[in-house]
């Protein structure tokens, strides 16, 4: 199984892989490969930026997920979200909790 990988600006350390099935016979046309996302999903994530193209059948293991996991779910929904790592996601609450605080006494 093929797939794309994206990442977010917004989002350290936030991967989302969305599947290929088709690939390389869907390269014809340009698409909208992040439209599978959901329409929530997808507003939250903000823009995207392509980070790689990755064929999971010559792949024998992924960086931080589980890759019987990603293809599990790019089979059944078409996109797999790497969430952050918890530290990580810590560091981005207080970041962003500073920020607020700091907006609210400007």
């Amino acid at each position: 199984m093929h797939c794309d990988i994206y990442k977010f600006p917004r989002h350290d350390d936030m991967y989302v892989y969305i599947a290929r099935p088709d690939y390389p016979d869907d390269t014809d046309e340009l698409k909208d490969w992040l439209g599978v996302l959901p329409q929530d999903l997808r507003k939250t994530l903000g823009s995207s930026k392509f980070v790689m193209h990755l064929d999971l059948n010559t792949t024998t293991k992924l960086a931080r997920v589980d890759k019987a996991e990603v293809v599990e779910k790019l089979k059944s929904q078409g996109y797999f979200v790497q969430l952050p790592p918890p530290d990580v996601l810590q560091r981005q609450a207080e970041l962003r909790a500073r920020e607020s605080q700091d907006k609210k006494y400007d």
